[in-house]
């Protein structure tokens, strides 16, 4: 449109009427590129994939990406542009070819996030040029999918402690059946019972479809705690001692999840909800969580104390007050472990903990979470480093 103007100035003034004709040419052509770019209505359907939706971090994430064309008219050259939060890295761009009527195309690119959280990917932006290419519009779908990421999980090894695990023998299962149908224990029907153990009188008096319980299998409890305080850890970042703490949890709750166990979690600020599997809640809790500003441990030991099983604590720097408060959450000879973190050397609060029957280990570094893992199982000596 200057160079319109400038033709146009240039024709009047020396006088050209040819030069002036193309000016105004120059002019006009963006305002009718425009009008059509505008009035196009193109009628696009967009639809996003996540494999998985769910990941460590450092998992490479492929995203699908579908375009299909709903209308009757055949699209022009399109820029779409996905909208990536600045931690997944940098937002992709494809080119797409003119999109036939009913017609479809599918483009995929990978993101590999470094940091936990809950990342909204979109929405997709598409850019509708005319077909001189002077004039770019800007549209963008509604659609956003939800990627998380857990923190890193390690590999911990089945610890071979007798009497402790599920599976141990026939220990973990009893028969609760007695010699008549009536002394049969009925339980709610769940997905997966076979319809041959419906029990119908119980049906019929419960008003819901029950079955037999002829046999229990006795499940190990655990209860995994996290400490979440700021003043218990040094450093912030990816690499301190607090994001450490936060993979130690959820490496040992995706370990206990694995082995059968019915498994808690519980913080400082005490036992965590659950909604659907204990592994599930458990990522998604710990994909976002922050450090708190609490500085007493007194919810999450009395949570602890008020269930029961093996106790599983994660911790930071802990005073002799509160070394004597977890000492004291152990109930009966059930198995208590603790991981103190961001030293190299025990201290006072382990000796406590190992004077109360604890098994307690000290970590500084993510690689030694494995070792670590394994020396707090050993039978030999309660205390490890």
């Amino acid at each position: 449109m200057a160079a319109g103007v400038t033709a146009a100035l240039c024709g009047l003034a020396i006088p050209e009427p040819d030069l002036v004709r193309v000016g105004a040419l120059l002019m006009v052509l963006p305002l009718l590129s425009a009008l059509t770019a505008s009035r196009a209505r193109y009628r696009l359907s967009c639809s996003r994939s996540l494999n998985p939706r769910r990941v460590p971090a450092g998992t490479t994430v492929m995203v699908t990406l579908r375009l299909t064309n709903v209308s009757r008219l055949r699209t022009g050259l399109l820029l779409a542009e996905d909208t990536v939060p600045y931690a997944l890295g940098s937002r992709p761009r494809f080119l797409l070819d003119r999109i036939e009527p009913a017609g479809s195309r599918e483009y995929s690119y990978q993101v590999r996030p470094d940091s936990r959280g809950k990342f909204t990917i979109g929405p997709l932006q598409l850019r509708v040029a005319d077909a001189f290419g002077l004039v770019e519009i800007g549209r963008s779908f509604s659609a956003m999918s939800t990627l998380t990421v857990t923190p890193r999980i390690l590999p911990l090894e089945r610890p071979a402690l007798a009497g402790n695990w599920p599976g141990d023998g026939d220990r973990g299962r009893r028969t609760i059946s007695a010699s008549g149908e009536d002394d049969i224990a009925p339980r709610a029907y769940r997905e997966g019972d076979s319809l041959h153990r419906v029990h119908w009188r119980s049906t019929a008096r419960y008003g819901e479809l029950m079955v037999r319980r002829e046999e229990q299998h006795w499940r190990n409890s655990a209860a995994l705690f996290l400490d979440t305080r700021r003043v218990a850890y040094n450093g912030t970042g990816p690499g301190s001692a607090f994001e450490f703490a936060v993979s130690a949890a959820a490496s040992i709750g995706v370990h206990l999840s694995g082995e059968g166990f019915d498994a808690r979690f519980v913080t400082e600020e005490g036992e965590m909800g659950t909604q659907g599997t204990f592994q599930d809640s458990l990522l998604d809790t710990l994909a976002v969580i922050a450090p708190s500003r609490a500085t007493g441990l007194g919810d999450g030991v009395a949570a602890l104390a008020a269930g029961s099983g093996q106790i599983i604590a994660v911790c930071g720097y802990l005073t002799d007050a509160e070394a004597r408060q977890f000492a004291a959450a152990r109930r009966g000879t059930a198995p208590a472990l603790a991981l103190l973190l961001g030293s190299a050397a025990p201290g006072p609060a382990a000796a406590i903990l190992n004077q109360a029957g604890w098994r307690v280990a000290t970590v500084a570094t993510t690689a030694e979470l494995s070792d670590a893992w394994r020396l707090l199982h050993r039978s030999a000596a309660p205390s490890a480093r």
